[in-house]
């Protein structure tokens, strides 16, 4: 199996690939020809692809979210490596694939680390706000099991959310022994919370964003989890303007920070600063070792990272 991390300009390659984007696309030229505007995965990364010679018979024979056989030629384009298709055709019982095997996971069982997220939630000593935090978790249901953090910024994988979610929880439990002020059950509280309505937000199936759900479009998870938590203190006959309801709703609503990023208010509880800061340090060292790791070994830069300010990170070397 040609893996895409191994990937380096001018190679040759022929393989299976999931296709996990397709778009119909036209040149610029005169008149304007069809291609196909692709995004190829599998277990160690993606790479973006052109396929030139679309003919109309063949815009209806390839998907999304299938496996394809591919011959391409692997090209640098503005410092990053894309690949131009000769030739593509969907896999068939023939192939004996499996589409599982294509498809980026979290390096720990989903298993596991919703099992690590309960024993959080159990380990909250304030009763409100543990069953609070209980009740979303089961309001995410098994989609916690599968689904990714984001579309494409970082932890955009099969499982990715609790990967994500369990990292950060690790960071907090840190920051809890060092700065003691903090208070623990709010700050464990909020990290599960935070993202805990990216469910609600986006469509996803193995991993995988086909698109923005109508929900997350017009109101965002972090309003869509401030809701969850007004549902749950319903539900549990907790007040809803009480100090710990406030709290866990201050907490999502403020974690990113800024109004331009989401946010309708800034951090103003400690806890609310640890969070933001903790969700951005896992969220863009994830984008680095992504980058890191779907970069060739030979090469000493990554491409230039987006959620990084558009820079690249230098491969260390002693």
């Amino acid at each position: 199996m040609t893996l895409i991390s191994t990937l380096s300009d001018k190679e040759e390659v022929t393989g299976y690939f999931l296709v996990k984007e397709l778009d119909v696309k036209q040149t610029n030229s005169t008149p304007p020809k069809d291609y196909w505007d692709l995004v190829l995965a599998d277990s160690s990364g993606q790479i973006t692809a052109k396929y030139w010679d679309l003919k109309p018979a063949e815009k209806e024979s390839l998907q999304s979210l299938q496996v394809a056989k591919v011959h391409g030629i692997v090209q640098l384009y503005r410092d990053r490596l894309q690949m131009k298709v000769i030739r593509i055709r969907p896999t068939g019982p023939e192939d004996d694939v499996r589409l599982t095997d294509y498809i980026r996971a979290a390096p720990v069982a989903s298993a596991d680390l919703v099992a690590a997220i309960h024993s959080k939630v159990d380990s909250i000593t304030d009763t409100d706000i543990r069953n609070i935090a209980a009740f979303c978790v089961l309001k995410a249901g098994d989609r916690l099991e599968h689904y990714p953090a984001a579309k494409s910024h970082h932890h955009a994988y099969y499982a990715g959310l609790a990967y994500h979610t369990v990292r950060m929880l690790e960071i907090g439990e840190f920051l809890c022994l060092q700065r003691p002020f903090l208070n623990r059950d709010a700050l464990i509280a909020g990290i599960i919370l935070h993202d805990l309505a990216k469910p609600e937000e986006m469509n996803a199936q193995l991993g995988i964003v086909s698109e923005y759900s109508d929900r997350g479009r017009l109101i965002g998870h972090l309003a869509l989890i401030s809701g969850w938590i007004v549902e749950a203190a319903l539900k549990l006959d907790i007040p809803t303007d009480s100090p710990k309801v406030t709290v866990l709703q201050h907490l999502v609503l403020s974690h990113h920070n800024l109004g331009e990023w989401g946010s309708p208010v800034q951090p103003q509880l400690a806890e609310a600063v640890a969070l933001h800061y903790i969700d951005s340090l896992d969220a863009k060292l994830q984008m680095v070792e992504d980058a890191l790791g779907s970069t060739a070994e030979q090469e000493t830069w990554t491409p230039m990272i987006r959620g990084l300010e558009n820079k690249a990170v230098y491969r260390t070397r002693f």
